[in-house]
């Protein structure tokens, strides 16, 4: 079992090695703190019991797994939510798109009546969507595409397993494709 000082040291000693490794797989310094700094929580939390020996095998599983988490959360967020984009205001003038939808008629000189008509039938389309999932579903979904946040801290809000989260997460967005799909919207 490894004792506090050695956990502290070995973390102290990979540090440096995770954030580079970090840094040049995501390409962003904010993010690539983030995920060594989480990495570097799980181990303690869940493996500092652990001889130091596991140690740095476990760590860098724990690492690529979180990069790779990364990378997917990325794509997933993006291909899912590209059309939702157009929804989004400014620095200025943040839009909720499950309020309002404001066009912006400088950004696209094209932009008409007939162009904001359709967003707002869209943005409406989107909220019945929402509105007919179960509430579990519906609040996962709002809770993790929404708001933002990640699957530890959605359980923690909703009461449940960050597997339940997951389940919840998935069937939503299922449900949200086929309901959107059935009434002509296409991603």
């Amino acid at each position: 079992m490894a004792s506090r000082a050695e956990l502290s040291n070995f973390l102290a000693s990979v540090e440096r090695r995770a954030y580079k490794q970090a840094l040049f797989a995501v390409r962003d310094e904010e993010v690539a703190l983030d995920i060594v700094q989480d990495c570097m929580m799980r181990i303690a939390e869940k493996y500092g019991d652990r001889p130091v020996e596991e140690l740095p095998p476990l760590f860098q599983r724990i690492l690529q797994n979180a990069i790779r988490d990364h990378y997917r959360r990325s794509r997933t967020h993006a291909d899912r939510f590209t059309s939702l984009s157009a929804f989004e205001g400014d620095e200025e003038n943040p839009a909720d798109a499950l309020e309002t939808l404001e066009t912006d008629a400088d950004a696209n000189p094209f932009a008409g009546p007939l162009d904001a008509l359709l967003q707002t039938e869209t943005l409406n389309l989107v909220e019945e969507a929402l509105q007919n999932l179960p509430p579990r579903q519906r609040e996962a979904f709002l809770l993790r595409y929404w708001e933002g946040l990640d699957i530890a801290e959605t359980a923690a809000v909703m009461g449940c397993t960050e597997g339940s989260v997951k389940t919840h997460c998935s069937r939503a967005t299922h449900a949200l494709a086929a309901a959107l799909q059935a009434k002509g919207i296409r991603p």
